[in-house]
């Protein structure tokens, strides 16, 4: 009888941990809680990450899209072809616009993950989904402007289900040219 109860528990145990494996432990897509996290190093640079609803940033977005299924920083699974960002240090999760700077085209993306670690000037690693919804995924990566917002809870919504935020604005070629020559006055 003993034989037999021991393999029915170590039955279970294999499956609860096939259904982890599976994403039974994944967190829920929601707003809260925001995360910040305590420091940390990658590559001997050291990221510290902070609320600052001032972020306004200009520098190359690159995409990634091949770790659908894992796990994002926050805890959330990585789905490639939602609107989703990776970020070295604002809150987890958190809003930003992201602006093409040769088009003009601009979205908000939910930033759920962290990264980028390589490149110099990157400073934000898009989903696929993201990089196909700003029009750069062909080109790999691209000069960005990338600024906090708070976005109406109806975009949020859309954005937690995986769907693209309420289309923005484009931005005008004056400011366009403008944040081109910041781009270029900072060596970037």
């Amino acid at each position: 009888m003993t034989g037999r109860a021991d393999r029915t528990i170590w039955t279970i145990c294999g499956l609860a941990a096939l259904s982890a494996c599976a994403g039974g432990d994944y967190r829920p897509v929601r707003d809260t809680p925001v995360r910040i996290g305590p420091p940390y190093k990658v590559r001997a640079t050291t990221y510290v990450p902070a609320a600052d609803p001032t972020y306004d940033m200009l520098g190359y977005a690159s995409w990634y899209g091949s770790e659908s299924g894992n796990r994002t920083a926050n805890g959330e699974r990585f789905r490639a072809k939602w609107i989703t960002a990776a970020h070295t240090s604002l809150p987890l999760p958190s809003y930003v616009e992201v602006t093409a700077l040769d088009t003009g085209r601009t979205i908000v993306v939910r930033v759920n993950d962290r990264g980028p670690f390589a490149g110099r000037g990157r400073v934000i690693d898009l989903s696929r989904g993201a990089a196909e919804e700003l029009g750069i995924r062909a080109q790999g990566h691209a000069a960005v402007r990338v600024r906090f917002v708070v976005p109406p809870e109806k975009d949020r919504e859309r954005l937690r289900k995986g769907k693209p935020a309420s289309d923005r604005p484009r931005v005008g070629e004056r400011a366009l040219v403008r944040l081109r020559a910041q781009m270029l006055a900072a060596g970037l």
